[in-house]
């Protein structure tokens, strides 16, 4: 079973992340910049080496998604990751800018 980690949504006003502050001071984290009409564009996911198979990106792609969900906006999937996670969820393509 996956650890359910405190993702916190950092927004300025052309670029923000996802992140996770790790227990032992690292961060996770996933960047975005804004566009207009309700868009954002993931370009890159990070997760430290010593954290990576806990689940921890999925998390922040997981955030992103319910954001998406409730708030209106749709993402472009720069980054590999989040292209990849969205092949994999048929079910999000219509959060897919």
């Amino acid at each position: 079973m996956t650890e359910q980690l405190n993702v916190e949504r950092e927004d300025g006003a052309l670029r923000g992340r996802y992140v996770i502050r790790l227990e032992d001071g690292l961060e996770a984290e996933m960047t975005y910049g804004r566009r207009e009409n309700g868009i954002i564009v993931v370009d890159h996911t990070f997760v430290p080496p010593s954290h990576r198979g806990r689940g921890i990106a999925e998390q922040l792609m997981t955030a992103a998604i319910a954001d998406a969900r409730e708030q209106g906006f749709r993402i472009v999937p720069i980054c590999s990751y989040v292209a990849a996670q969205f092949r994999r969820h048929p079910e999000w393509a219509d959060l897919r800018a």
